[in-house]
């Protein structure tokens, strides 16, 4: 608290109009007693500014032929001994034109009610309670020092600087803070600020929770610097500091405040972490600018004065020192526009009553327009209160450093942002910034993936024009077009759907994107399924009660012939309906697809990029992959070898029957060569020469064709000449029907005789022999192009190679083994063919042979 100043007009002493007449003033301070020790350095710390104030007026010759002097009482912060040293000054005869002081808020308020009654006018340097700006009843009051009240304003104006507009409040439950914080209250509610209340009497820990629970960012704190170490304690036990948070505390407490931090629970150094970066608001001490004041003396030379007296005198700092120095030349201003207006009406009536309640009266008017330039800023009063400067101080590194500085008059702030600084990369937020945001599917992501889905889309048409062009195609059509066509259908609703999956408000409007996505959703489709399900637990529930399912035997005839045909046709295979592998390697392939998009999906719904990216890629796999294994082996089938994709293997032998065979061949293998390595390389090399078998039948066939085509007419007969083969093991001998004739042309025969062509009789007639020869034309034409086809059907009904193989002779039997093929022979000796199995037969008369 601060020195209070009175001015009381009672009288104007004159003695001669040449004298100099002294205008005295009653001072109040506490000086000794009960006063606290803070109360006692404050009044020691301002004497020397009183002093000089004094030393100055009088010498500045403001008052003319009149001297400025102040009597002090000591009011020992006490109310009883306040006001009984106040009447005894006002006993004695001394008449007091003024009071200058008053620190102690209960004592100097007591004084200052009371003023109206003795009609006088105080004025205080260092009163800061709220409770003083009541003008009703402390209408005599003055003060040069702004109130507690006067840092609100600098206050909103400093959160609004840094676009704050919500804040929490946390006020200790006393008078003094309590005033302080219902002019906050209102002055926040003006500037539309959010306010989050919160008082506390002892324990603050509690309401500090409450603050963080809320998402309050910045605080604004009033309590005493004893109060304040527990409150920072708690702050930094709930971790309510750092670049998160803005406290914003009072300015007045003494340097080092935080080592008095008895009764918490946190270090000194704790204490400091929570305390980095608060703000402090208190009123500048002294002006900063090098302007001359009332008194002819710049700010920084009036410190220098001071500085010196308070040195002499041995007296203790303090911040009122400014503003007990403008007081005094506040009174000075005051009286001087006093004696200059009444002075020459004083002689005959200065001590009538309504003559001095006319001079209290005029008083506080002439204060009331004081405006001059003193050591503390401009002066000057907005009834009774003192629009002064406020500084704001921050807290960096164990120091306070000014960052800015608000000027009541002008209602400017200034902040100096070369030496404020945060703990994060700016100001703290205000509160937790809720930013509603719709989340959109990036362009190029969407442009990307839609341009695969077109891709996707293309091989899908492909795929269903080869698949419709080829429809009645054996391949195609054995393996159900319709199907297929469905198959494309459903991967080609996949691929569109990745359309419709990117599509957001970034691209359509609401209105459009509404009528898209009218799609059933997961919980009306939970919903319909359920009320499915009641109906039908309702109806089987009734069924059971009404009529219980009961249990009857039913006896059918024997019948075994579906199991007969599934086990003699389980070696079948024809490619074209050979799609089972396939098949299940889509199925295997969607089932990964679909769990790895659906987990995936679910884990990064809150990522609608990601989300979007995952599904897309799993459709446009799934869908390509699985159209890919359908249709790309039947396109690659028909376009290398489109016959021999549809043929029948109804003869190809079970595994068990071609392991059957392998063992049958390593056992003679191992018999004539007597060990297993032995049978292995036998069999590789009867693998070889079977293959190379084939290979030579094929150049003879072609060789064969040649020489036919190279002959005119027949090559064994022509339609003049009548002769005819004697032998066909002998192509050199032949007969006509007189038993001579020219030899003909050497001709190399295959040493293969078709079933049911015979030698021709020699005493056969020359119109049979001409008709024979014929036949035997035709034959040997049609044999010339049978013999491959024979020799490759003929291989399986012995035990050999399948078609599927890639030489007729990769399967050996045991047959071949014990006898070559050459050793097979009519009786007449010709080399013939053994009987041709069932499936030889067919395939023999299939090919046309006789």
């Amino acid at each position: 608290m601060g020195p209070t100043t009175v001015l009381v007009l009672l009288s104007f002493l004159t003695t001669t109009t040449t004298a100099n007449l002294d205008l005295h003033i009653m001072g109040l301070l506490p000086q000794s007693g009960t006063s606290a020790a803070e109360d006692l350095e404050l009044s020691r710390g301002i004497w020397p500014a009183v002093e000089l104030a004094l030393r100055h007026v009088n010498q500045d010759g403001i008052l003319k032929k009149h001297r400025l002097n102040i009597h002090w009482q000591d009011t020992e912060c006490d109310n009883a001994r306040g006001v009984k040293a106040f009447f005894d000054a006002l006993n004695s005869s001394t008449n007091h034109v003024m009071i200058f002081g008053g620190v102690c808020p209960s004592v100097t308020a007591i004084i200052a009610e009371a003023l109206r009654s003795w009609n006088l006018v105080q004025l205080s340097f260092a009163a800061t309670t709220p409770v003083l700006s009541d003008k009703r009843k402390y209408e005599s009051f003055f003060r040069t020092v702004p109130s507690d009240n006067a840092v609100n304003p600098a206050v909103v104006r400093f959160l609004q600087y840094f676009g704050w507009h919500r804040v929490g409040t946390l006020t200790q439950d006393l008078e003094r803070f309590s005033e302080v914080h219902n002019d906050l209250t209102g002055e926040l509610e003006r500037a539309s600020i959010a306010i989050n209340t919160q008082s506390f009497s002892n324990d603050p820990c509690t309401n500090v929770r409450k603050l963080k629970d809320a998402d309050i960012r910045i605080i604004l704190a009033q309590f005493d610097e004893r109060m304040a170490a527990r409150v920072f304690c708690c702050a930094f036990n709930v971790g309510m500091y750092g670049s998160k948070y803005q406290w914003v505390i009072p300015g007045w407490y003494r340097d080092d405040w935080w080592h008095n931090y008895v009764g918490t629970d946190c270090t000194t150094q704790n204490l400091l972490t929570a305390m980095e970066g608060y703000i402090a608001v208190d009123f500048v001490p002294l002006a900063t600018t090098d302007n001359i004041t009332i008194s002819g003396l710049t700010p920084e030379e009036y410190k220098k004065n001071y500085e010196r007296n308070r040195k002499k005198s041995g007296a203790p700092y303090s911040k009122f020192h400014g503003y007990a120095y403008d007081g005094v030349w506040v009174l000075a201003w005051t009286l001087r526009r006093v004696l200059d207006e009444m002075e020459p009406q004083l002689w005959d009536v200065s001590h009538r009553a309504d003559h001095t309640n006319v001079l209290r009266t005029r008083c506080l008017e002439i204060m009331n327009k004081t405006d001059f330039l003193g050591v503390t800023g401009q002066v000057l009063f907005r009834n009774g209160e003192r629009l002064g400067t406020f500084e704001f101080m921050q807290f960096q590194d164990k120091k306070d450093v000014k960052v800015g500085e608000y000027n009541a008059v002008e209602d400017v702030l200034k902040m100096y942002n070369t030496t404020i600084r945060f703990q994060g990369q700016g100001p703290p937020r205000d509160r937790t910034i809720i930013e509603v945001r719709l989340r959109n599917i990036w362009l190029p992501l969407y442009a990307f993936l839609s341009a695969f889905t077109i891709l996707g889309l293309i091989i899908s048409a492909f795929f269903l024009f080869f698949n419709i062009k080829n429809r009645n195609h054996k391949l195609i059509k054995m393996s159900s077009p319709f199907m297929n066509n469905l198959i494309i259908l459903g991967g080609s609703l996949s691929y569109f759907s990745i359309f419709l999956f990117g599509l957001d408000g970034a691209l359509v409007s609401p209105g459009t994107f509404q009528t898209i996505c009218a799609i059933i959703k997961d919980q009306k489709l939970v919903g319909i399924v359920g009320g499915m399900l009641l109906i039908d637990l309702g109806m089987l529930a009734s069924w059971q009660a009404m009529d219980p399912l009961r249990q009857e035997i039913d006896k059918y005839p024997l019948e075994v012939f579906g199991c007969f045909l599934a086990w003699e046709t389980r070696s079948v295979s024809i490619p074209a309906l050979n799609d089972s592998k396939y098949i299940g390697m889509s199925v295997y392939n969607v089932g990964i697809m679909c769990i790895i998009g659906a987990a995936v999906s679910f884990l990064t719904r809150d990522q609608p990029n990601v989300q979007f990216c995952i599904i897309a890629l799993v459709i446009i796999f799934c869908s390509t992959i699985t159209l890919c294994l359908v249709f790309v082996p039947k396109f690659i089938a028909m376009h290398k070898n489109p016959e021999a994709a549809i043929q029948n293997r109804r003869l190809r032998f079970a595994p068990s029957r071609r392991r059957e065979d392998q063992r049958n061949l390593l056992s003679c293998g191992t018999a004539a060569s007597g060990g297993t390595g032995r049978g292995d390389g036998l069999q590789a090399e009867n693998k070889r020469l079977r293959k190379k078998i084939t290979e030579l039948d094929m150049q003879v066939e072609e060789l064969t064709m040649h020489l036919y085509d190279s002959l005119d007419g027949n090559p064994f007969l022509s339609d003049g000449d009548d002769r005819v083969f004697a032998s066909y093991g002998s192509p050199d001998v032949v007969i006509d029907g007189t038993g001579s004739g020219p030899p003909v042309k050497e001709l190399i025969l295959k040493q293969v005789t078709p079933v049911g062509l015979q030698p021709a009789s020699i005493t056969t007639p020359v119109s049979e022999i001409t008709k024979e020869k014929q036949n035997l034309g035709n034959g040997l034409r049609r044999l010339s192009i049978q013999l491959p086809i024979l020799h490759h059907a003929y291989l399986p009904s012995i035990g050999g190679a399948h078609i599927a193989d890639v030489s007729p002779c990769t399967t050996p039997s045991p047959i071949d083994c014990l006898q070559p093929m050459s050793h097979f022979s009519t009786s007449s000796g010709m080399p013939s063919l053994p009987p041709l199995s069932l499936n030889g037969a067919a395939r023999l008369a299939a090919a046309g042979g006789t």
